[in-house]
C-alpha cells in the first residue's frame, strides 16, 4: 500500500467534484429534463428558485418517480425533485462525502461553499478517483 493510498480519504471533496453545473427552474417539465439529460449526457440537473438551489432531479428520480407511478412527461420538476438538497461542504474530505452517501442512500451530493452550491459529487467521481 502506498502513501497516497492512505492518505486518499482525506483529501477534499473539491479535489474531485465536478464544478459544471445545470440547472432548471422548478416548472421545467420532466420531458424537458430528460432531454438536457441526454443532450448532456449527465445524470443530474439542479432545481434552483429564485437563486436558491432547492433540489436536485436524478436519473433514479425518473426511474422512481416517473416511471413508477406512471407520471406524464409534463410533471413539472418540483414534483419529481429530491428534496431537500442533501449537501456537503467542499473541504470536507471524501471519506466523510462517501460515509454521507451511503447513509442516505444517495449517489449525488450538492458541493457548497458557504452556502453556495460550487458542484455535485456522485458516487462515480469517488470509484474513478479510488481505482488510479
Amino acid at each position: 500500500m502506498s502513501q497516497d493510498d492512505v492518505n486518499s480519504p482525506l483529501i477534499p471533496v473539491k479535489e474531485i467534484m465536478k464544478k459544471t453545473l445545470i440547472f432548471v427552474s422548478p416548472t421545467t417539465t420532466a420531458f424537458q429534463i430528460a432531454k438536457m439529460m441526454e443532450q448532456g449526457r449527465i445524470s443530474a440537473i439542479f432545481v434552483k428558485d429564485n437563486d436558491i438551489f432547492v433540489g436536485i432531479v436524478t436519473d433514479r428520480d425518473f426511474a422512481t418517480k416517473i416511471t413508477v407511478n406512471k407520471l406524464p412527461f409534463d410533471t413539472p420538476a418540483e414534483k419529481i425533485m429530491s428534496s431537500p438538497l442533501i449537501k456537503i461542504d467542499y473541504n470536507e474530505s471524501i471519506h466523510t462525502a462517501a460515509k454521507l452517501m451511503s447513509e442516505k442512500k444517495i449517489r449525488k451530493l450538492a458541493v457548497s461553499n458557504n452556502d453556495d452550491i460550487v458542484g455535485i459529487l456522485r458516487s462515480v467521481d469517488l470509484v474513478n478517483h479510488l481505482a488510479k
